[in-house]
């Protein structure tokens, strides 16, 4: 059976355009600097589906904020174009099509300077310091790729594992460093584009509504095809109550430690609720789980060598990028199913929230 997934990058956006001019939607368009792979062109889309009179709701609903990710992202949004979803009165709707577009078609999590971007937006002039990260920099990233290599840093992996528990090497690996360039979960020392291009949106076209809701999709963590909602404001502030009347009892706050990811700084929906200040903000970021976390992070590391001391155009990419994609998006036409019905899940949950 067909994959529901696209192929490509490209394939992915052209879905997506097609079905957005099929649906009457307004889109905007801002071209990154980059290329992808092939030479073509890249972009972040903005779809505008649904645009009520005056300013008092917003959903805005991304994909591709980790660009391996924006696979099953695409596919979802696509696919709610497609079909439809009823929109509650008074609120405008608009789809987000690859953040990091770079990511997407190079398929990689990070961008066009190995930068997460939820490790992205933090104040620079006093960033964190992970100073547990750089003991194990060069073990989860070494410089060669052969097979001793590989053996020698996994052995020191699963030692490390077994002395600390998979919960703190997640939160040593995972957190986010910015003195590791070529490392894992780099969030760099300034602004990146898909950065800059938020904040414009958030003082631009952004700016004019009274509440905004966010749904940023995600893959990678957690069990097959389930969705964890992740909210990033303390499971004991007045806020994540709020945003549990919008979401659900099901929401889970990443300061709870309960959550599939980690603790981190510099994730862009914090951000953009600030920047949206005074509008009331409610986000949530949908985690589907695709494989084991250990077969995550030897993918990324995989990667990781790839762009940083290989040739990610040479002959060793191919294997490492189809294992990379795998992690992130099963192309099992069940497991995107069970993504799609959870996303109709929280869509229904928003909708009555914003009825009422």
């Amino acid at each position: 059976m067909t994959s529901p997934l696209a192929s490509s990058y490209g394939q992915a956006r052209a879905r997506f355009l097609e079905a957005s001019s099929a649906a009457g939607a307004r889109v905007e368009t801002f071209a990154h600097p980059d290329a992808g792979p092939n030479g073509e062109d890249l972009a972040v889309d903005l779809a505008w589906l649904a645009e009520a009179e005056g300013d008092q709701n917003l959903v805005l609903v991304v994909s591709g904020t980790h660009g391996v990710e924006g696979f099953a992202g695409s596919a979802i949004q696509t696919r709610h174009i497609v079909e439809g979803i009823e929109l509650a009165p008074s609120t405008s709707m608009v789809m987000l099509h690859a953040l990091n577009p770079y990511g997407f078609a190079w398929v990689r999590r990070t961008n066009e300077d190995n930068i997460d971007l939820n490790r992205n937006f933090v104040d620079f002039d006093a960033r964190p310091v992970n100073e547990r990260y750089g003991p194990i920099a060069d073990v989860l990233v070494p410089d060669k790729w052969d097979e001793a290599t590989q053996q020698a840093t996994l052995r020191a992996l699963l030692e490390l594992l077994e002395q600390r528990g998979m919960p703190e090497v997640q939160e040593i690996v995972s957190g986010g460093q910015y003195d590791h360039p070529k490392g894992l979960f780099y969030g760099g020392v300034e602004p990146s584009w898909a950065n800059r291009l938020l904040r414009d949106l958030c003082s631009g076209p952004f700016a004019r509504f009274d509440r905004v809701v966010i749904v940023d999709l995600h893959t990678g963590l957690g069990p097959w095809g389930v969705g964890e909602l992740i909210s990033s404001v303390p499971d004991t502030s007045d806020a994540f109550e709020a945003d549990q009347a919008v979401f659900g009892d099901d929401l889970v706050s990443l300061a709870s430690g309960e959550s599939v990811s980690a603790q981190l700084a510099g994730e862009w929906i914090s951000a953009v609720a600030q920047w949206l200040s005074p509008a009331q903000v409610h986000a949530v970021a949908i985690e589907y789980g695709v494989v084991e976390i250990i077969q995550v992070l030897m993918a990324l590391r995989a990667d990781a060598w790839l762009h940083g001391y290989g040739d990610p155009t040479g002959s060793e990419a191919a294997p490492i990028k189809q294992a990379l994609r795998a992690v992130f998006a099963d192309d099992d036409p069940e497991w995107h199913e069970r993504t799609w019905q959870r996303y109709q899940q929280v869509w229904r949950r928003i909708n009555q929230a914003l009825s009422a």
